[in-house]
């Protein structure tokens, strides 16, 4: 039967709910949280009575005369509803969806369970309950799982409800016998294990569970003990145990660590066995939260200090331990025919990828591609196969082959959730095929695209070794694509006019892009570099006199360029030799003759000691910064022969016939270090 629903303003701690058809009290105990929940600002200044909360028309409180309207449950206010009609066809997708869901949720729940996280099986098992709570096999799945997390009292309900839903089923009492003879009811377990025989007498596990139900139930009871350590050891004993770990989030993981849980079970069988695990910190934790929750509940004494026991002399010796209760085997989950099968043509799908890998290897292409084709076929929830024939596509120069598979392989991982690394991984491979299509620069931006969205999924440094080639690759390309020598020479004469005309600025601008039209033309970065001296940017008008000289070695006014850049930054030395290496190629060129001439002059002037200490200093300075000369000055050797020019003429003359020695002499010199008086 159907109900409506009617709520009214909670006004007081006496408000009731009225539910049309079955009128019922509920009880103000009932309905103090509710408020105690009621914002502060709704409370009276001078009561502690809270006011009633309208939360759709503040002004005016909503009318209190019933209404056989569907009421919002939340809201005072009452909302009404049509009635919703689904088609059949709509409802039995519904139900269909629904039924895919709750398989998918189980099929997760038994991969958890064979991997021993036990606490994940039951969270999936859950959840598939919420969609087929009618479905026996998933209160059976679920009550193994709480079997092996020790939370037989779970175990048991959803043992009780399996045989409910499916009494006819035998396994439904396996599960049942398993939880009772987890509660320590042996005599329970024979019983529902031999239901379940009744049912199925060839079952080997009913069988094999009935027999250690009986072999419990055989077994004398075990003494009390009054020992300090089987007093702490109680505590592993109550049905709050799991349910506790569960709750506390510093212990809540060790549920899924099977060799932790058995250490509980262990020590739920046999509680003087608690001592063998104290060394355990898992353990230790675990029995401090138990022993809180003990004083606080059932404020049980508290076990002496060790000190007091160890001084505590024994009066009698300790009884024999018993032989460790055998721990009830549970049966493996139930594994419906779809999912076998899906097993299998996983199972057949991994052996045509290690086919053709194989192929791969030996250069086959064809023969791994097709390999990798039969294993999408029977699997088509593993990318791998996607991104493995788009590498073969992608060596075969297939490239619009490779980048729909790894567009495709995108788009299915996204769907399952896969590793960032196999989509990455997709998405780097398009990256190559494109940059391999690419004819021109703006051919790049979508391979460089696409490499930066594969670092984005994951950060691999081969990508983005891949995304620098590409980006190099694309400004090269740009340069040859502007490449114009026409125009470069007509920017170059733009730039010498307004040079001509002292207007260095302009020049400059059309320099630059006479070299942006023609970057090997040695004769604009030697004009360049003039109109930088002139604006006085010595580093940049010396990078371009150096770059003249790199494109054509024999051009001498890179020369004239470089050394009266180094003659102003004063640097004679450093002039000097480049006047001399440009006269290596001209001779004759009266440029250079000057340049040497005045470069000799202003070293002669320092040697000769005819420099004021102010200017001798400023040059002494800046030679210092030079790596060469530092390099000379820390030199043992050369320490030494400047120590004998003056300590010691005799060696002094045998120094002057060492070339090297002389040429490191005369560098000094020339940079103002060393005076010849």
């Amino acid at each position: 039967m159907a109900y409506d629903w009617q709520f009214f303003p909670l006004t007081s701690s006496t408000d009731r709910i009225k539910r049309i058809g079955d009128q019922r009290d509920l009880a103000s105990s009932r309905l103090s949280p509710t408020l105690r929940n009621v914002p502060e600002p709704l409370r009276s200044r001078d009561s502690r009575t809270p006011r009633p909360f309208y939360p759709f028309s503040p002004s005016k409180p909503p009318s209190t005369d019933p209404d056989p309207t569907i009421s919002n449950s939340r809201s005072p206010h009452p909302l009404r509803f049509p009635p919703i009609n689904l088609s059949p066809a709509a409802a039995h997708a519904a139900a269909r969806s629904m039924a895919a869901a709750a398989d998918e949720a189980k099929a997760k729940g038994n991969a958890a369970f064979s991997a021993g996280r036990f606490s994940e099986a039951a969270e999936h098992f859950t959840s598939a309950i919420a969609l087929a709570p009618d479905n026996h096999v998933l209160y059976s799945n679920r009550s193994a799982a709480y079997a092996s997390l020790g939370r037989y009292p779970d175990s048991l309900a959803d043992a009780e409800k399996t045989v409910a839903l499916a009494p006819g089923w035998a396994k439904g009492y396996s599960r049942l016998g398993a939880a009772r003879l987890g509660l320590g009811d042996a005599a329970g377990a024979v019983a529902a294990y031999e239901k379940g025989l009744a049912l199925e007498p060839s079952n080997q596990a009913l069988k094999d569970g009935l027999a250690q139900a009986q072999a419990r139930a055989r077994q004398p009871r075990r003494p009390a003990s009054s020992s300090g350590a089987d007093a702490i050891a109680k505590v592993f004993q109550g049905p709050e145990l799991w349910s506790r770990i569960a709750a506390d989030p510093t212990t809540r993981g060790y549920l899924d660590q099977p060799d932790f849980t058995q250490m509980l079970r262990d020590v739920q069988r046999n509680p003087s066995s608690l001592n063998n695990y104290l060394s355990d910190p898992r353990m230790v934790q675990v029995l401090s939260l138990m022993l809180n929750l003990r004083m606080q509940n059932h404020d049980a004494p508290q076990p002496p200090p060790p000190q007091q026991q160890q001084n505590q002399p024994e009066t009698k010796a300790r009884e024999p331990e018993p032989e460790p209760e055998p721990e009830p085997e549970l049966e493996p989950m139930e594994v419906t025919e779809e999912e076998k099968e899906r097993k299998e043509r996983k199972a057949a799908a991994q052996k045509e990828k290690e086919a053709g890998n194989a192929a791969y290897k030996k250069k086959d292409f064809e023969t791994a591609i097709q390999h990798y084709t039969k294993a999408m076929e029977l699997d088509d929830e593993d990318v791998s196969y996607l991104t493995n024939r788009a590498a073969v596509y992608l060596e075969m120069g297939k490239y619009d082959e490779c980048i729909k598979d790894c567009d495709k392989a995108v788009e299915r991982g996204r769907e399952l959730h896969a590793d960032f690394k196999m989509i990455s991984r997709a998405l780097t491979r398009k990256g190559t095929a494109l940059a391999k299509l690419a004819k021109c620069s703006k051919d790049y931006d979508v391979a460089i695209e696409t490499y930066q969205k594969a670092l984005t999924e994951h950060r691999n440094p081969d990508t983005l070794k891949k995304l620098n080639d590409a980006e190099r690759a694309k400004k090269e390309l740009e340069q040859q694509e502007y490449y114009d020598p026409k125009i470069a020479d007509e920017e170059r004469e733009k730039g010498n006019e307004f040079f001509k005309q002292q207007r260095y600025p302009e020049a400059v601008k059309h320099y630059t892009e006479a070299l942006r039209r023609n970057p090997k033309d040695p004769r604009v970065y030697s004009n360049r570099a003039a109109c930088y001296t002139k604006l006085g940017a010595m580093p940049e008008g010396l990078k371009d006199a150096e770059k003249c000289i790199e494109l054509d070695p024999t051009f001498s006014k890179g020369y004239t360029r470089k050394g009266a850049i180094q003659f102003f930054m004063k640097e004679y030395d450093k002039a000097l030799e480049t006047y001399q290496a440009g006269l290596k190629h001209d001779p004759n060129n009266q440029e250079l003759l000057d340049g040497v001439r005045r470069c000799v002059q202003q070293i002669n002037k320092a040697s000769r000691g005819e420099l004021s200490q102010e200017e001798l200093q400023e040059r002494q300075n800046k030679a210092m910064q030079d790596p060469e000369i530092q390099n000379i000055l820390k030199d043992p050797i050369m320490q030494q022969v400047l120590t004998d020019f003056q300590e010691n003429p005799k060696a002094a003359q045998a120094h002057l016939k060492n070339p090297g020695v002389m040429q490191k002499i005369q560098k000094l010199v020339s940079a103002g270090i060393v005076q010849m008086k």
